[in-house]
């Protein structure tokens, strides 16, 4: 900014360029209201709470032939088929892509929950920063001239939120 760009103009500038990038990406473009980030708690919470009921859908269907394969590969093995061998092979990849998926929806799971919490959190901060900037511009505190003059004022004790 040392150019004399204002901050407002740069903010400006990168916000289009932004924009550019995701309309390629988000057919939809900016957002109707012309936010610039628009968090929708309610359809977060339903995608976090479907990964969830997928995990434990997931987790109880995709093992509910384990014990049956494994005895049906254990008997062939005993009885020198080949195939017993495959058959747990088959099995372990099974399992292995399985719980990449369990993963993956406890992972989703996890994050969104945390993003709405969080969001939410720091919604709540600077709701409190705003209404505090807003309180200051009614004080009428002169400017000071030196360090020496500045008044002494104590700190807060305990939470500040």
């Amino acid at each position: 900014m040392s150019d004399g760009t204002s901050f407002d103009q740069e903010w400006a500038e990168l916000k289009a360029k932004a924009r550019m990038r995701l309309d390629g990406v988000d057919p939809g473009g900016p957002s109707p209201s012309g936010a610039d980030l628009v968090v929708k708690y309610d359809d977060m919470g339903k995608i976090g709470h479907s990964a969830f009921l997928l995990h434990q859908h997931l987790s109880s269907a995709g093992s509910h032939a384990k014990s049956h394969t494994e005895a049906a590969a254990k008997s062939l093995g005993d009885d020198g088929f080949d195939m017993g061998a495959a058959l747990t092979e088959a099995d372990e990849g099974w399992q292995s892509q399985l719980q990449v998926l369990l993963d993956a929806c406890a992972q989703i799971s996890n994050h969104l929950d945390y993003s709405v919490k969080s969001s939410r959190r720091d919604d709540d901060l600077i709701a409190a920063q705003v209404s505090a900037s807003k309180i200051s511009e009614y004080l009428d505190v002169p400017p000071t001239a030196s360090d020496d003059e500045v008044p002494h004022i104590p700190k807060a004790e305990g939470p500040v939120m």
